[in-house]
């Protein structure tokens, strides 16, 4: 599964996010798959069940998680083309890059670091 810095700045609920997100694009986590109830997820994690709660409930809305009564969740087939999205991570990056720029990271350096992380992201299924 994934493992909860509890010494980190980020919320707990975001690092059970982001720990779901990852697990789900690298292929961990299959479609249709069931997740651990929120209990089982509390205990394995040893947080708190309503952390556990809103952290599924944004992966629901945000549509990675689907539920059924009765049943649970399970991993909802990604969309892989969500244009408005697409769109909003885009200007994000922009305004990381142009915030690296004012701090005085040069353009070259930037580029270079870009090349390495989409490099290591073989999980995206091809090389940059």
């Amino acid at each position: 599964m994934f493992q909860i810095d509890l010494k980190s700045r980020t919320p707990i609920y975001s690092q059970v996010i982001d720990g779901f997100k990852r697990l789900i694009i690298q292929g961990d986590l299959k479609e249709d798959e069931k997740i651990p109830s929120v209990r089982e997820m509390a205990k394995t994690l040893a947080i708190n069940p309503n952390t556990v709660q809103k952290a599924y409930k944004e992966l629901e809305t945000g549509g990675y998680f689907y539920t059924v009564l009765g049943q649970g969740s399970f991993i909802k087939k990604l969309e892989r083309r969500d244009s408005h999205k697409i769109e909003e991570l885009y200007n994000k990056l922009k305004e990381i890059l142009e915030e690296m720029s004012f701090l005085g990271e040069k353009k070259e350096d930037i580029y270079n670091k870009l090349k390495e992380i989409l490099e290591e992201m073989s999980f995206l299924g091809e090389k940059a």
